[in-house]
């Protein structure tokens, strides 16, 4: 079981490998699509609905993103991001946030200084081992794509 506080304001997340199952679906055409779990959807609008702010910082674009995003008025929103540490950063900034105040979930290397600058950092049991050794980070028992971030929030809202 993890363990969040209640003094968490804002979750920014990684989007591929924990809202999705970190697989990419390309038709004939060459459109790229991902499959969402609704437990996740649910995630977002719950934290919405208590009031948190959501961070989403992505290594890649996609139209899901976008989508969430929309549905659920997202404050943060960064898609093709190479170096996060400095967008995780900025929102830190910009929402004066402490370490207290935030938690930060990601999946792979390019979510490894995040997770590190992140007092609460969380990640899924399909983490590169590099993030899931990471000094006093947790782990969801629920698999990306598959509720991971629904346990996440569940975890902060209890």
């Amino acid at each position: 079981m993890l363990n969040l506080p209640k003094s968490i304001k804002m979750v920014i997340t990684d989007f591929d490998g924990i809202v999705t199952d970190n697989c990419v679906y390309i038709g004939a055409n060459g459109d790229m699509a991902r499959k969402l779990n609704f437990k996740d959807v649910m995630a977002f609008s719950l934290l919405r609905k208590n009031g948190f702010k959501i961070g989403i910082i992505s290594g890649e674009a996609n139209s899901a993103i976008e989508i969430i995003a929309k549905k659920f008025q997202v404050e943060e929103v960064h898609q093709g991001i190479r170096n996060k540490i400095e967008v995780l950063n900025s929102i830190i900034a910009k929402y004066n946030l402490s370490d207290e105040d935030f938690v930060y979930i990601g999946d792979d290397v390019n979510d490894y200084d995040s997770l590190c600058r992140a007092k609460y950092a969380v990640t899924v049991p399909g983490a590169v081992e590099k993030v899931k050794n990471i000094q006093d980070i947790q782990i969801t028992e629920t698999k990306s794509g598959e509720g991971a971030f629904r346990e996440i929030v569940d975890s902060i809202l209890k």
